[in-house]
């Protein structure tokens, strides 16, 4: 069977139950571009990793529900970037110009501020795993993060184990739900005291703070505010600073 991309997202679950019976073609602009299959032991090998890459890149925004050894499994086979968030697995964009030049001026802010202390700013790539229980374990990719444990929680393969006190992100129009609702409750429930939510698409920022598995604090800043940290007191952020454009602002 061929069906075409826009087709296989609109009907997802009818093509999923099909692929049990037969391999499905994907094709985009008429070109075949993937290829769908019922997933078996077989295939899910190394040596055949681009099955479950085919099957991942269909969910950047919607998530592909797997195992957790399924996800390691993607993650360990291939070059691309995933999170697993409650049983799903999402595929993560490359970032765009806008996202980079204000991760790069947000860390420089925060390697400043917090050097000569005990916690270290670290920013992404840097998987972060995260349980609200035994069963359900969750890696995220946060944009920053700030680590107070690092040299406690390093495992015997040099990963970090440990729960970021705040963590940062930088949302786009197709991870704007994700970081608002799914992150924002994934961080809440596992120990994260602080949550920065930065919006390049309306200039703001969000902080919330949490206490007792529960948002305690909370406040948008916008403009030519700065963002000001609940937990770390004295940290600030200046958002004209942050959002500013220097080749616009050069020219």
């Amino acid at each position: 069977m061929i069906v075409n991309a826009t087709d296989l997202k609109n009907n997802l679950g009818k093509y999923l139950r099909l692929s049990a019976g037969e391999e499905i073609i994907i094709t985009s602009n008429g070109r075949k571009v993937a290829k769908l299959t019922a997933y078996n032991d077989t295939h899910n090998t190394s040596s055949d990793g681009g099955l479950l890459q085919e099957k991942a890149h269909i969910y950047e925004t919607t998530p592909w529900k797997a195992s957790y050894q399924e996800f390691l499994e993607l993650s360990e086979n291939s070059d691309e970037r995933y999170e697993y968030i409650d049983g799903g697995i999402y595929l993560l964009a490359s970032p765009k110009v806008v996202h980079q030049r204000i991760l790069s001026e947000l860390h420089f802010i925060f390697y400043n501020w917090f050097q000569r202390k005990t916690c270290r700013p670290m920013f992404a790539p840097f998987d972060i795993t995260l349980k609200r229980n035994a069963e359900n374990i969750n890696v995220v990719q946060p944009d920053l993060m700030v680590i107070c444990d690092l040299e406690e929680k390093i495992n015997e393969k040099d990963y970090y184990m440990g729960v970021p006190t705040l963590v940062a992100e930088i949302i786009s129009e197709s991870t704007r739900s994700k970081d608002f609702i799914k992150k924002l409750d994934l961080y809440m429930s596992t120990g994260v005291k602080e949550y920065w939510i930065i919006n390049p698409l309306n200039q703001e920022v969000s902080i919330y703070l949490f206490e007792d598995n529960e948002i305690s604090q909370n406040a948008t800043f916008k403009k030519d505010e700065s963002a000001v940290s609940y937990y770390f007191a004295g940290l600030e952020v200046s958002l004209t600073r942050i959002f500013a454009d220097p080749i616009k602002n050069h020219k």
